[in-house]
Protein backbone atom coordinates (compact mmCIF):
# COMPACT_ATOMS: atom_id res chain seq x y z
CA UNK A 1 0.00 0.00 0.00
CA UNK A 2 0.77 3.56 -0.29
CA UNK A 3 2.79 5.75 2.34
CA UNK A 4 -0.38 7.98 2.42
CA UNK A 5 -2.21 4.80 3.20
CA UNK A 6 -0.05 3.35 5.98
CA UNK A 7 0.04 7.50 7.76
CA UNK A 8 -4.01 7.26 7.34
CA UNK A 9 -3.82 3.87 9.26
CA UNK A 10 -1.39 5.09 12.43
CA UNK A 11 -3.08 8.10 12.72
CA UNK A 12 -6.53 6.31 12.69
CA UNK A 13 -5.42 4.21 15.57
CA UNK A 14 -4.20 6.82 17.83
CA UNK A 15 -7.34 8.72 17.35
CA UNK A 16 -9.53 5.88 17.90
CA UNK A 17 -7.70 5.52 21.18
CA UNK A 18 -8.51 9.54 22.07
CA UNK A 19 -12.11 8.57 20.99
CA UNK A 20 -12.48 6.26 23.37
CA UNK A 21 -10.76 8.20 26.46
CA UNK A 22 -12.65 11.36 25.51
CA UNK A 23 -16.21 9.39 25.49
CA UNK A 24 -15.65 8.16 28.78
CA UNK A 25 -14.52 11.64 30.04
CA UNK A 26 -17.57 12.97 28.61
CA UNK A 27 -19.73 9.86 29.93
CA UNK A 28 -18.42 10.34 33.67
CA UNK A 29 -18.64 14.01 33.21
CA UNK A 30 -22.32 13.59 32.51
CA UNK A 31 -22.19 15.55 29.65
CA UNK A 32 -23.96 13.06 27.06
CA UNK A 33 -26.97 15.27 27.08
CA UNK A 34 -24.98 18.41 26.55
CA UNK A 35 -26.42 19.13 22.95
CA UNK A 36 -30.12 17.24 22.84
CA UNK A 37 -30.13 16.55 19.32
CA UNK A 38 -27.55 15.29 16.38
CA UNK A 39 -25.16 15.56 14.83
CA UNK A 40 -25.15 19.28 15.66
CA UNK A 41 -25.70 20.75 18.78
CA UNK A 42 -29.75 23.09 18.89
CA UNK A 43 -29.16 22.67 15.13
CA UNK A 44 -26.05 25.11 15.19
CA UNK A 45 -22.32 23.40 14.43
CA UNK A 46 -21.08 24.89 17.77
CA UNK A 47 -22.18 25.18 21.27
CA UNK A 48 -21.40 28.76 20.50
CA UNK A 49 -23.85 29.25 17.85
CA UNK A 50 -26.59 27.89 19.90
CA UNK A 51 -25.78 30.26 23.17
CA UNK A 52 -29.16 31.40 23.44
CA UNK A 53 -31.03 27.94 22.80
CA UNK A 54 -28.74 26.15 25.39
CA UNK A 55 -29.44 29.58 27.97
CA UNK A 56 -32.84 28.79 27.45
CA UNK A 57 -32.37 25.02 28.92
CA UNK A 58 -29.96 25.93 31.47
CA UNK A 59 -32.85 28.15 33.21
CA UNK A 60 -36.04 25.34 32.24
CA UNK A 61 -33.70 23.19 34.36
CA UNK A 62 -32.98 25.68 37.11
CA UNK A 63 -29.46 26.15 36.76
CA UNK A 64 -26.02 24.63 35.06
CA UNK A 65 -26.39 21.18 37.72
CA UNK A 66 -28.45 19.92 34.77
CA UNK A 67 -27.88 17.67 31.81
CA UNK A 68 -27.16 20.81 30.01
CA UNK A 69 -24.83 23.77 30.36
CA UNK A 70 -22.51 25.65 28.11
CA UNK A 71 -19.42 23.78 28.78
CA UNK A 72 -21.12 20.11 28.69
CA UNK A 73 -22.57 20.83 25.45
CA UNK A 74 -18.68 21.68 24.11
CA UNK A 75 -17.50 18.83 25.80
CA UNK A 76 -20.12 16.85 24.02
CA UNK A 77 -19.46 18.60 20.76
CA UNK A 78 -15.71 18.16 21.17
CA UNK A 79 -15.94 14.54 21.14
CA UNK A 80 -18.32 14.56 17.88
CA UNK A 81 -15.66 16.77 16.59
CA UNK A 82 -13.35 14.09 16.94
CA UNK A 83 -15.62 10.83 16.00
CA UNK A 84 -16.61 12.62 12.87
CA UNK A 85 -12.11 13.25 11.83
CA UNK A 86 -12.24 9.32 12.64
CA UNK A 87 -14.99 8.73 10.16
CA UNK A 88 -13.30 10.45 7.68
CA UNK A 89 -10.04 8.88 8.18
CA UNK A 90 -11.48 4.90 8.25
CA UNK A 91 -13.70 5.99 4.88
CA UNK A 92 -10.00 7.69 2.90
CA UNK A 93 -8.84 4.07 4.27
CA UNK A 94 -11.63 2.07 3.02
CA UNK A 95 -11.33 4.02 -0.32
CA UNK A 96 -7.35 3.38 -0.94
CA UNK A 97 -7.97 -0.31 -0.09
CA UNK A 98 -10.61 -0.72 -2.92
CA UNK A 99 -8.98 1.31 -5.04
CA UNK A 100 -5.91 -1.39 -4.68
CA UNK A 101 -7.92 -4.55 -3.87
CA UNK A 102 -6.13 -5.95 -7.42
CA UNK A 103 -2.57 -5.10 -6.50
CA UNK A 104 -3.57 -5.54 -2.57
CA UNK A 105 -6.24 -8.00 -1.56
CA UNK A 106 -6.54 -6.24 1.62
CA UNK A 107 -9.40 -4.80 1.39
CA UNK A 108 -12.13 -6.87 3.42
CA UNK A 109 -10.89 -5.31 7.20
CA UNK A 110 -11.47 -1.67 5.82
CA UNK A 111 -14.34 -1.63 4.40
CA UNK A 112 -15.58 -3.81 7.80
CA UNK A 113 -14.26 -0.73 9.28
CA UNK A 114 -16.28 1.36 7.49
CA UNK A 115 -19.38 -0.21 8.11
CA UNK A 116 -18.74 -0.04 11.50
CA UNK A 117 -18.14 3.02 11.58
CA UNK A 118 -21.62 3.86 9.94
CA UNK A 119 -23.60 1.03 12.81
CA UNK A 120 -21.04 3.28 15.52
CA UNK A 121 -22.58 6.80 13.81
CA UNK A 122 -25.69 5.76 14.15
CA UNK A 123 -25.17 4.55 18.12
CA UNK A 124 -24.11 7.72 18.57
CA UNK A 125 -27.01 9.52 17.43
CA UNK A 126 -29.13 7.35 19.31
CA UNK A 127 -27.35 7.59 22.38
CA UNK A 128 -28.80 11.37 22.51
CA UNK A 129 -32.57 10.67 21.03
CA UNK A 130 -33.74 7.72 23.40
CA UNK A 131 -32.01 9.56 26.35
CA UNK A 132 -28.89 7.73 27.63
CA UNK A 133 -30.66 4.48 27.39
CA UNK A 134 -28.78 1.73 28.63
CA UNK A 135 -27.96 -0.69 25.86
CA UNK A 136 -27.56 1.85 23.11
CA UNK A 137 -24.84 3.69 25.83
CA UNK A 138 -23.18 0.07 26.27
CA UNK A 139 -23.36 -1.08 22.83
CA UNK A 140 -21.89 2.53 21.32
CA UNK A 141 -19.01 2.11 24.41
CA UNK A 142 -18.15 -1.32 22.86
CA UNK A 143 -18.20 0.18 18.85
CA UNK A 144 -15.74 2.73 19.82
CA UNK A 145 -13.18 -0.71 21.54
CA UNK A 146 -14.32 -2.85 18.25
CA UNK A 147 -13.07 -0.07 15.92
CA UNK A 148 -9.95 0.10 18.25
CA UNK A 149 -9.24 -3.03 18.13
CA UNK A 150 -9.54 -3.72 14.43
CA UNK A 151 -7.67 -0.60 13.35
CA UNK A 152 -4.76 -1.73 15.81
CA UNK A 153 -4.96 -5.05 13.80
CA UNK A 154 -4.81 -2.72 10.46
CA UNK A 155 -2.12 -0.61 11.70
CA UNK A 156 0.03 -4.03 12.83
CA UNK A 157 -0.14 -5.64 9.38
CA UNK A 158 0.55 -2.77 7.47
CA UNK A 159 4.02 -2.43 9.94
CA UNK A 160 4.93 -6.36 9.80
CA UNK A 161 4.62 -6.63 13.04
CA UNK A 162 6.82 -8.39 15.48
CA UNK A 163 9.06 -9.94 12.70
CA UNK A 164 10.47 -12.57 14.56
CA UNK A 165 9.54 -14.50 17.22
CA UNK A 166 9.38 -17.76 18.54
CA UNK A 167 7.61 -20.33 15.75
CA UNK A 168 7.58 -22.98 18.07
CA UNK A 169 5.43 -21.09 21.09
CA UNK A 170 2.96 -19.80 18.60
CA UNK A 171 0.35 -22.54 17.96
CA UNK A 172 0.38 -23.50 21.76
CA UNK A 173 -0.22 -20.22 22.70
CA UNK A 174 -2.96 -19.20 20.32
CA UNK A 175 -6.47 -20.78 22.03
CA UNK A 176 -5.58 -19.61 25.13
CA UNK A 177 -4.99 -15.67 24.25
CA UNK A 178 -7.95 -15.95 21.88
CA UNK A 179 -9.65 -17.05 24.55
CA UNK A 180 -8.50 -13.87 27.01
CA UNK A 181 -9.31 -11.52 24.35
CA UNK A 182 -12.52 -12.65 24.70
CA UNK A 183 -12.54 -12.37 28.51
CA UNK A 184 -11.66 -8.80 28.35
CA UNK A 185 -14.27 -7.98 26.04
CA UNK A 186 -16.50 -9.37 27.86
CA UNK A 187 -15.36 -7.51 31.04
CA UNK A 188 -15.33 -3.88 28.97
CA UNK A 189 -19.20 -4.87 28.23
CA UNK A 190 -19.95 -5.37 31.77
CA UNK A 191 -17.73 -2.16 32.43
CA UNK A 192 -19.74 -0.15 30.17
CA UNK A 193 -23.17 -1.62 31.47
CA UNK A 194 -22.05 -0.72 35.10
CA UNK A 195 -21.23 2.60 33.43
CA UNK A 196 -24.16 3.20 31.48
CA UNK A 197 -26.43 2.32 34.47
CA UNK A 198 -24.64 4.84 36.47
CA UNK A 199 -23.64 1.48 38.75
CA UNK A 200 -20.41 2.45 39.66
CA UNK A 201 -21.11 3.19 43.50
CA UNK A 202 -23.61 0.69 44.22
CA UNK A 203 -20.89 -1.09 46.39
CA UNK A 204 -18.46 1.40 48.03
CA UNK A 205 -17.12 -0.88 50.09
CA UNK A 206 -13.90 -3.42 49.13
CA UNK A 207 -13.65 -6.61 48.73
CA UNK A 208 -17.27 -6.96 50.18
CA UNK A 209 -20.34 -5.51 49.09
CA UNK A 210 -22.24 -3.44 51.99
CA UNK A 211 -19.75 -5.50 54.45
CA UNK A 212 -21.10 -8.83 52.77
CA UNK A 213 -19.85 -11.57 50.10
CA UNK A 214 -23.22 -11.66 48.70
CA UNK A 215 -25.80 -8.86 49.05
CA UNK A 216 -29.29 -8.77 48.24
CA UNK A 217 -29.09 -8.19 44.86
CA UNK A 218 -31.93 -7.87 41.70
CA UNK A 219 -30.50 -9.74 38.41
CA UNK A 220 -33.78 -10.07 36.30
CA UNK A 221 -34.18 -6.29 36.31
CA UNK A 222 -30.42 -5.58 36.27
CA UNK A 223 -29.82 -7.21 33.01
CA UNK A 224 -33.12 -6.08 31.42
CA UNK A 225 -31.45 -5.12 28.03
CA UNK A 226 -34.55 -3.08 26.66
CA UNK A 227 -35.07 -0.90 29.00
CA UNK A 228 -34.92 3.65 29.61
CA UNK A 229 -32.29 4.28 32.19
CA UNK A 230 -32.94 3.89 35.85
CA UNK A 231 -36.40 2.42 35.10
CA UNK A 232 -37.55 -1.67 34.53
CA UNK A 233 -38.66 -2.50 31.56
CA UNK A 234 -42.37 -2.45 33.15
CA UNK A 235 -42.04 1.47 33.41
CA UNK A 236 -41.30 1.27 37.20
CA UNK A 237 -37.96 2.68 39.55
CA UNK A 238 -34.99 0.62 38.88
CA UNK A 239 -34.55 -1.01 42.65
CA UNK A 240 -31.09 -0.39 44.43
CA UNK A 241 -30.60 -3.60 44.53
CA UNK A 242 -30.47 -3.87 40.78
CA UNK A 243 -27.49 -1.92 40.49
CA UNK A 244 -26.14 -3.63 43.26
CA UNK A 245 -26.23 -6.63 40.70
CA UNK A 246 -24.78 -5.09 38.11
CA UNK A 247 -21.50 -3.94 40.24
CA UNK A 248 -21.42 -6.96 41.89
CA UNK A 249 -21.32 -9.45 38.69
CA UNK A 250 -18.57 -6.49 37.09
CA UNK A 251 -16.42 -7.31 40.02
CA UNK A 252 -17.13 -11.29 39.60
CA UNK A 253 -15.90 -10.87 36.17
CA UNK A 254 -12.87 -8.79 36.83
CA UNK A 255 -11.73 -12.18 39.62
CA UNK A 256 -11.97 -13.85 35.91
CA UNK A 257 -9.87 -11.70 33.89
CA UNK A 258 -7.02 -11.23 36.75
CA UNK A 259 -6.93 -14.96 37.03
CA UNK A 260 -7.19 -16.24 33.83
CA UNK A 261 -5.14 -13.23 32.06
CA UNK A 262 -2.51 -12.74 34.66
CA UNK A 263 -1.63 -16.47 33.79
CA UNK A 264 -2.01 -15.87 30.20
CA UNK A 265 0.79 -12.85 30.56
CA UNK A 266 3.10 -15.52 33.30
CA UNK A 267 3.04 -17.67 30.55
CA UNK A 268 3.89 -15.41 27.84
CA UNK A 269 6.89 -14.50 30.17
CA UNK A 270 8.42 -17.40 29.77
CA UNK A 271 8.32 -17.80 26.15
CA UNK A 272 11.10 -16.28 24.18
CA UNK A 273 9.78 -13.54 21.71
CA UNK A 274 6.48 -12.54 23.79
CA UNK A 275 8.09 -12.16 27.06
CA UNK A 276 7.43 -8.75 26.52
CA UNK A 277 4.27 -8.54 25.66
CA UNK A 278 3.25 -10.76 28.49
CA UNK A 279 5.08 -8.20 31.07
CA UNK A 280 3.40 -5.24 29.11
CA UNK A 281 -0.34 -7.87 30.02
CA UNK A 282 0.97 -8.14 33.33
CA UNK A 283 1.57 -4.30 34.17
CA UNK A 284 -1.84 -3.20 32.50
CA UNK A 285 -3.81 -6.05 34.21
CA UNK A 286 -2.48 -4.84 37.58
CA UNK A 287 -2.73 -1.17 37.20
CA UNK A 288 -6.44 -1.79 35.65
CA UNK A 289 -7.36 -3.70 39.55
CA UNK A 290 -6.06 -1.03 41.40
CA UNK A 291 -8.06 1.48 39.77
CA UNK A 292 -11.06 -0.54 39.58
CA UNK A 293 -10.37 -0.89 43.39
CA UNK A 294 -8.89 2.91 44.00
CA UNK A 295 -12.51 4.08 42.12
CA UNK A 296 -15.01 2.35 44.75
CA UNK A 297 -12.97 3.35 47.80
CA UNK A 298 -12.39 7.00 46.85
CA UNK A 299 -15.88 7.63 45.45
CA UNK A 300 -15.24 7.60 41.30
CA UNK A 301 -13.13 10.30 41.26
CA UNK A 302 -12.50 11.53 37.86
CA UNK A 303 -9.33 11.30 37.59
CA UNK A 304 -9.51 7.61 38.24
CA UNK A 305 -12.46 6.78 36.59
CA UNK A 306 -11.38 7.94 32.90
CA UNK A 307 -7.71 6.25 33.77
CA UNK A 308 -9.64 2.87 33.95
CA UNK A 309 -11.18 3.25 30.68
CA UNK A 310 -7.83 4.09 28.95
CA UNK A 311 -6.42 1.46 30.81
CA UNK A 312 -9.19 -0.72 29.67
CA UNK A 313 -8.62 0.18 25.87
CA UNK A 314 -4.52 -0.10 26.83
CA UNK A 315 -5.10 -3.97 27.96
CA UNK A 316 -7.13 -4.35 24.57
CA UNK A 317 -4.97 -3.39 22.20
CA UNK A 318 -2.17 -5.34 24.17
CA UNK A 319 -4.31 -9.12 23.42
CA UNK A 320 -4.87 -7.66 19.68
CA UNK A 321 -1.27 -7.67 19.18
CA UNK A 322 -1.04 -11.23 21.20
CA UNK A 323 -3.20 -12.12 18.85
CA UNK A 324 -1.56 -10.57 15.90
CA UNK A 325 1.88 -12.30 16.84
CA UNK A 326 0.91 -15.39 17.12
CA UNK A 327 -1.17 -16.04 14.15
CA UNK A 328 0.43 -14.77 11.81
CA UNK A 329 3.03 -16.56 9.44
CA UNK A 330 6.75 -16.55 10.66
CA UNK A 331 9.14 -14.71 9.21
CA UNK A 332 12.03 -17.11 9.91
Amino acid sequence: MTRLYRVLVLGATCLAFVVVVVGAYVRLMDAGLGCPDWPGCYGAITPNHAAEDIARAVASQGGEHGPVSLRKAWKEMFHRYLAGTLGLAILAIAVLAWRNRRTHARHLLPCALLALVIVQAALGMWTVTLLLKPVIVTLHLLGGMATLALLSWLALRELEWPRAFEPAGRGRVRPWAAAGLAIVAVQIALGGWVSSNYAALACVDFPTCHGTWLPNMDFTHGFQVVRELGRTAAGTHLAYEALVAIHWTHRAGALVTLLYVGTLAWALMRMRGLAPMGVALAVLLAAQVALGIANVLAGLPLAVAVAHNAVAACLLVTLVMINFAVSRKSSS
